[in-house]
């Protein structure tokens, strides 16, 4: 694992998968209007200084995708303008496309962006913009799975054990194979939590203690919680 969950190096795990070259490609979900949260864009909260978008790039831009596809909608000029500027500054080619009818929810934000792939792929990681604990080492920990998982196995989802009891709950980013996402597009209106859920022998479970791939930005008081602010 490297020392920095920022480092500009590319990850080890990121070099093979399966005998072929690992090209991962990184889909982020940024078109929601925030209302339980203010009505804000939540990927612009700042971290220690730094915006969650950034904080997310410079910790991805170690694993070297191919292609990075950035779903706005609401607040898409503001959200915009920032990957124009994380894009200059630390070189991750951030690709910006609208939901023109974000009211319609995640569902037509995430068809839109497995549409908008257009590079060679064999992994997508589909992430939320709003979880401010996810670095270098929760994207490598998907990673390692995916590269572990079984022949059949087309998903990596992260399950995190809450509390001492025998409590579960799903988490993000996850993990999609190229075979899966071309299945979700061959079918009209498929979603990538629609393909999971129709075919759950295909999902690696990646059990976790790890809090940060479920914790998010849902309403106001997790702004405190996380010691974020705009």
């Amino acid at each position: 694992m490297p020392s920095s969950e920022n480092s500009t190096t590319v990850s080890s795990v990121t070099k093979e998968v399966n005998g072929k070259a690992f090209r991962l490609a990184v889909l982020m979900l940024a078109a929601g209007e925030g209302s339980r949260a203010g009505f804000l864009p939540k990927t612009l909260l700042k971290k220690n200084g730094e915006t969650l978008l950034n904080y997310f790039c410079k910790s991805v831009k170690a694993l070297d995708p191919v292609e990075f596809i950035l779903v706005t909608g609401f607040y898409a000029s503001e959200i915009e303008a920032e990957a124009d500027e994380i894009r200059n500054r630390i070189g991750v080619n951030i690709n910006c496309k609208r939901n023109p009818i974000p009211k319609n929810g995640q569902a037509s934000s995430v068809r839109i962006g497995l549409e908008s792939l257009s590079q060679n792929f064999n992994a997508l990681l589909v992430a939320l913009s709003d979880q401010p604990n996810i670095g270098l080492h929760e994207l490598e920990n998907l990673c390692f799975a995916f590269k572990a998982r079984k022949p059949f196995q087309e998903v990596v989802l992260p399950i995190v054990k809450v509390g001492k009891g025998s409590k579960f709950q799903r988490g993000n980013p996850v993990i999609f194979s190229s075979k899966a996402i071309h299945q979700i597009l061959s079918v009209p209106g498929m979603t990538c939590r629609e393909y999971m859920d129709t075919y759950p022998e295909k999902v690696l479970k990646m059990i976790t203690n790890d809090a940060a791939y479920i914790a998010d930005v849902d309403c106001q008081s997790d702004i405190k919680k996380f010691n974020l602010e705009l």
